[in-house]
């Protein structure tokens, strides 16, 4: 029997994945393995190993709980932390040696404080060239952050320069606008502060914008194999990393008029058989699935029917006795046979993307990690 929600992850799809990524990278860019999210559900330690084996250089998360994770399991890597920091988070980031991004230059005085006599802390300039996020839109006040980093020296070091693509995985016109700015940018950036990592592009971009490679590429969602432009991970060449699979648990008959789920948003319209699968909307399945999903069970492909609930779904089997029995694996993202549902499956069915799928796989789902089926403690 297996257990009732259990997400498998194979560490040696990532590490290749990282292999493949930076073998397709212009000149000498390096790879950012971006393992915020928990990795986006995969797990951020085991994850943040696979991808320094595959040939990462760096690791980013987006939060400082999530870089003191990463230095609590021991890694040594450069961590750079991509989100906003309060002046409250600060002493944690700076304990974990973790490197900041800046675009203003109260920040700065808050770093120079906080730092007291320790390293000095990597800053990195945060330009908005049409995100529209953080970063700072003024070319002036970018100057002057990067001229603030050099007046608190030593306890601050400039060695960084950045934006953030808005439309990598769509609109490639507006990205060549974004970096028609950021790139000139960066070059005066560098003659009048000396040389700095130069780093603009997310997975989409790693993949379909080799101009946007510079010295760093930041990459999270292709780490796990996954279509950054959300259709179909096979035109990536990369691997999924994640198979997300329950059990049957039940195998029962209805007949025509009898209904499955909260709400009643299932009836028979003919005698069938139906499956219970105790995964649910609290494990990540999502309730939008509703009648709208399938799930994968001895190499076929069944409806989801009935109402996803915190601790079930179900599935119709067709009229005739089924081939399958209490026990039988449910594969919800992964192969059964020669069937296969991606993330990206699922995404398209909810009206949103691969990485809020994976995101939203609970804590509650244990995860598993293996080497192309042998198993890492």
């Amino acid at each position: 029997m297996a257990l009732r929600a259990l997400a498998r992850v194979n560490l040696a799809a990532i590490e290749r994945n990282v292999t493949a990524l930076r073998a397709g990278l212009t000149g000498d860019a390096e790879l950012c393995a971006v393992v915020k999210a928990d990795a986006s559900g995969h797990g951020a330690v085991p994850v943040a190993r696979a991808a320094l084996a595959g040939g990462a250089t760096t690791l980013a998360v987006a939060t400082v709980g999530e870089a003191a994770e990463l230095r609590a399991a021991g890694l040594q890597a450069p961590v750079l932390i991509l989100g906003a920091i309060s002046s409250e988070e600060l002493p944690v980031a700076l304990r974990a040696r973790a490197e900041v991004v800046a675009w203003n230059e109260r920040f700065i005085a808050d770093v120079a404080a906080a730092a007291g006599a320790a390293a000095p802390v990597r800053v990195h300039l945060k330009l908005d060239s049409g995100m529209g996020r953080l970063g700072t839109r003024r070319i002036d006040e970018a100057f002057a952050v990067a001229q603030a980093v050099r007046d608190r020296g030593p306890a601050t070091e400039l060695v960084g320069v950045m934006t953030h693509l808005a439309t990598a995985d769509g609109d490639l016109g507006f990205a060549a606008e974004q970096l028609a700015v950021f790139a000139p940018f960066a070059n005066e950036l560098q003659e009048r502060f000396g040389r700095l990592r130069v780093h603009a592009a997310n997975s989409a971009a790693t993949l379909r914008v080799p101009g946007s490679h510079f010295d760093m590429v930041r990459c999270g969602i292709a780490l796990y194999g996954c279509d950054p432009m959300n259709v179909d991970p096979d035109a990536t060449g990369l691997e999924p990393a994640m198979e997300l699979s329950s059990y049957v648990a039940a195998v029962k008959p209805a007949e025509a008029g009898d209904s499955v789920g909260y709400s009643r948003r299932f009836v028979a319209d003919r005698p069938t058989w139906v499956a219970t699968m105790p995964i649910g909307y609290a494990d990540g399945v999502r309730r939008g699935l509703t009648n709208n999903g399938d799930v994968l069970i001895g190499g076929r492909r069944y409806p989801l029917v009935g109402t996803v609930s915190m601790d079930n779904i179900t599935a119709d089997l067709g009229p005739a006795r089924p081939e399958v029995s209490v026990g039988d694996a449910a594969i919800l993202i992964g192969r059964s046979g020669t069937e296969r549902q991606t993330v990206e499956d699922i995404a398209n069915r909810l009206g949103t993307i691969n990485h809020e799928v994976l995101c939203g796989i609970s804590a509650r789902v244990p995860r598993r990690y293996h080497r192309d089926g042998s198993p890492v403690s």
